[in-house]
């Protein structure tokens, strides 16, 4: 009977998992106002969008939260989806570069006159310091890292999210605002969750 249960738990945990992951993607690939858009535009639109959802698996993978993908294997799979991430975040950023440079340049800049371009070059600078502190991860000391990487996380989470909900663009706004939502969740709460375990049981 556990064992059975255990499967349907973790058979329902995987199919909300693909919903939220799923449910964004294809209400933006419907939206109407991708008849007016080029196809390098479109394709950049949509590594933005992926890059959101693999942001939900993150957390997920860091803290073994996923049915059969606990412990090493799911931190294994957790770098695969940054290196993943990294290369979405990257053509989101040249997709909108070939449509219009100038755009990019004062987003970089902050300059751009549109308050969620901000939002997305912090994001986009913290997701590249991630990846080059992943790089680096043997020369520092396991404390220092997983600071710094948690820190990292929560601005590229606080980033992306602010970015994504200031948008008004081809995702669809409850599917948008409930990924967001989630990611959000999921964040906080698997950085909770290591910081109590690294301080481990309080003494009576």
């Amino acid at each position: 009977m556990r064992t059975a249960s255990r499967r349907t738990a973790a058979l329902l945990t995987w199919a909300a998992l693909a919903a939220a992951l799923l449910v964004p993607v294809a209400a933006a690939a419907l939206s109407p106002l991708l008849a007016w858009r080029q196809p390098v535009y479109i394709a950049a639109g949509f590594a933005g969008i992926a890059a959101m959802a693999l942001l939900l698996l993150q957390p997920l993978l860091a803290g073994g939260g996923l049915p059969g993908l606990s412990g090493a294997r799911g931190r294994r799979i957790h770098r695969w989806v940054g290196a993943l991430l990294v290369a979405l975040v990257l053509i989101h950023v040249a997709g909108l570069w070939i449509t219009s440079p100038p755009d990019v340049i004062d987003a970089l800049l902050f300059r751009s006159p549109t308050p969620f371009s901000a939002w997305g070059v912090v994001a986009l600078w913290a997701v590249l310091a991630a990846a080059l502190l992943a790089l680096f991860r043997h020369r520092l000391r396991p404390r220092v890292w997983r600071r710094a990487h948690t820190v990292l996380a929560m601005v590229i989470v606080t980033g992306s999210v602010v970015h994504a909900l200031l948008i008004e663009g081809t995702m669809e706004t409850w599917s948008k605002v409930g990924l967001c939502m989630l990611v959000v969740a999921a964040t906080v709460k698997v950085a909770a969750d290591l910081l109590a375990r690294k301080r481990g049981p309080r003494r009576a």
